[in-house]
């Protein structure tokens, strides 16, 4: 039937209300409770491959606002009922994320709290209505006390003195509160230094600080007069032999489904389902360290884009669903960008000897959207080529985090204006690769190359070469990068080959960066044990999809570790790899008061998936080229 959704779509707004009514109807949602998530529950790939009638499921998270007890619940659509509500022992596994409503309740918990007055009042800061509340999630220390164990949050606070001031400009430094929110009261107020609050304006849009606008940018106009080359049949995109199904998720935001490459499989799932933003000044701030998709929900947050201004050329737009945390849904319009462009030369030759001069340009299916989480902007790209490349592309923009600097040399941050600071941080994402090239059963081999010393069989020492590590197991499959030797990871079938006997593959191509860079025995380190290694490869298993667990909000650790510690075997199986990607950001002025897109991401590129280049027949552009 026309109106029976695909296993792997979107929950829609009809099927939220009724997975609600459900849920009221076992007495799970009398009050106080509220949902801190809300999504589908993907059925298991077995089931989805299959072909056989899914059970349509929604998974929730719900927290009793008054006593603190959480609930993770599973509901049946199809059959109408709970599949299950398990009590989350949040000491152990941790909490679920913060809610709306818990924002708004520490503005006025901050208002009321003497203790929390007279620390701004020793800065001269009596008018508590220009103090903005920043509720940063607390991590998890448990030492020196054991509030971190409770539901709480830690504050800052920014000064923001007219209505369209920027308040990151002007951090209130030295001072924090611990907030609980169950109690809902201040447990202390941390007082530890006082440095002025930054005066310089960062209000960007006054054309005072930003200057006049430039002139001499002519217009750029992107068409396609006789439309978009792709197709799009309710989540089912194809383009040039790619086919994919674009899916959204409150937590993870923008999904992939089911990837194939001319009729064959390339990727089951794709995801980015954890982000990890640790802060690396160890005085004061030594607890700030977001995990922005596990505690804050990136998905929630997504941006409604805009013609010409988010999104240029021919454009088509799929709208995404929603939920609050009462869980209703809301429909956020032009969610998810789904547009192609032209990216330069695809390939190109003048021959010397039968004198062919040919040039053809390479072009890319674009599906992308962008969220909006405290101070920072993040945009999502998936790229999908004329050639077969698969990249994956994060665009960080947006206000850094502030914090007074201290003068002179300060090895922790950079002075962007006159006492303000710019702490150096990391941006780590987790992205989960569900593979299945040319089917489920795959292996991966590590890539390394290196020149080879002088010796009988080099003599002239120019040889070059590769050395292949099959990852047989989990716990040998815990890599970190090596830019030195050009470490690139190749993903296998073990059931196709190519026409030289060789298995069709695709590489997985990191870029060279950093791991984590706290301590390996910190607190962090065991919270963010994914962001240790630049790839983990994972058997699948339909209950671990986050890198960092389930509920990552105070949780201790767990994720990635946890599941690698199992050993499974991972040689031509049913596998995830998991690659960790991102930058370790050494504030630029340039970055003050706004920062220009920073880039960052990984590729996959076909490898004996093919037999020769498979571009050959992709046209000359008309008009331009007939030679």
């Amino acid at each position: 039937m026309a109106d029976v959704p695909h296993p792997l779509d979107p929950a829609s707004a009809d099927e939220y209300l009724a997975g609600r009514e459900i849920m009221a109807g076992a007495g799970l949602l009398a009050e106080p409770v509220r949902f801190a998530y809300y999504g589908l529950e993907e059925p298991p790939k077995d089931e989805v491959l299959g072909g056989a009638a899914a059970d349509r499921r929604l998974r929730a998270f719900l927290i009793n606002v008054t006593s603190g007890e959480s609930t993770d619940v599973v509901v049946s659509l199809t059959r109408g009922s709970v599949v299950s509500a398990r009590v989350i022992d949040t000491a152990a596994e941790g909490q679920l994320p913060i809610i709306d409503s818990e924002y708004h309740l520490v503005e006025e918990i901050m208002a009321a709290d003497p203790d929390w007055r007279a620390a701004m009042a020793k800065r001269g800061l009596t008018d508590l209505s220009k103090i903005r509340i920043a509720p940063i999630t607390a991590g998890a220390y448990r030492a020196p006390a054991q509030d971190d164990e409770r539901r709480m949050v830690r504050v800052l606070g920014f000064l923001q003195a007219a209505e369209h001031d920027l308040a990151w400009a002007h951090p209130i430094d030295g001072v924090t509160a611990h907030v609980d929110l169950i109690e809902k009261k201040v447990l202390r107020v941390t007082d530890e230094f006082h440095l002025p609050v930054p005066a310089e304006s960062g209000d960007y849009d006054d054309p005072a600080v930003r200057g006049p606008e430039r002139a001499g940018l002519r217009p750029i106009e992107i068409t396609q007069p006789e439309g978009p080359s792709f197709t799009l049949d309710g989540s089912l995109l194809r383009w040039q032999g790619w086919s994919l199904r674009v899916g959204f998720d409150l937590r993870e935001g923008l999904t992939l489904h089911q990837v194939e490459l001319a009729g064959r499989p390339v990727i089951y799932r794709a995801s980015v389902p954890e982000m990890v933003v640790p802060y690396g000044d160890p005085r004061f701030r030594y607890w700030q360290a977001y995990f922005d998709t596990g505690e804050y929900l990136v998905g929630k947050w997504v941006n409604s884009l805009e013609l010409g201004c988010d999104c240029l050329g021919e454009i088509s737009y799929l709208d995404a669903v929603a939920t609050g945390e009462t869980g209703e849904p809301r429909v956020v319009r032009n969610a998810i960008c789904i547009h192609e462009e032209d990216v330069g030369i695809l390939w190109k030759h003048t021959d010397i000897f039968n004198g062919s001069a040919q040039s053809r340009r390479q072009r890319r299916l674009v599906v992308s959207y962008f969220t909006t989480v405290g101070n920072y902007d993040y945009g999502f790209y998936w790229y999908f080529y004329l050639d077969g490349t698969i990249e994956c592309e994060v665009k960080m923009t947006g206000v850094v985090f502030t914090a007074a600097h201290p003068g002179g040399d300060h090895p922790y941050s950079t002075e962007v204006a006159p006492g303000l600071g710019a702490p150096v941080h990391q941006h780590l994402f987790s992205a989960r690769l569900d593979m299945s090239v040319d089917g489920l059963a795959n292996a991966v081999e590590e890539v390394d190359v290196s020149g080879l010393p002088i010796g009988p069989d080099n003599p002239y020492g120019n040889a070059i070469a590769q050395r292949v590590t099959r990852l047989t197991s989990e716990a040998v499959a815990a890599r970190a990068g090596d830019a030195a030797h050009g470490r690139v990871w190749r993903v296998l079938s073990t059931s196709t080959v190519n026409r030289f006997g060789k298995p069709t593959a695709f590489t997985l191509c990191p870029e060279p960066t950093p791991p984590l860079l706290a301590d390996p025995s910190s607190p962090l380190a065991a919270r963010a044990g994914f962001a240790t290694r630049a790839l983990w490869v994972t058997r699948y298993d339909p209950a671990q999809r986050y890198p960092a667990g389930d509920f990552v909000n105070q949780s201790p650790g767990g994720g990635l570790p946890s599941y690698a510690a199992a050993d499974r075997d991972i040689d031509g199986q049913d596998i995830v790899v998991w690659h960790t990607f991102g930058p370790t950001h050494v504030v630029r002025l340039e970055d003050w008061p706004v920062m220009p897109v920073t880039r960052t991401g990984f590729t996959l590129r076909p490898t004996g998936f093919f037999d020769r280049n498979p571009t050959l027949d992709v046209p000359a552009p008309s008009g331009h080229c007939d030679l």
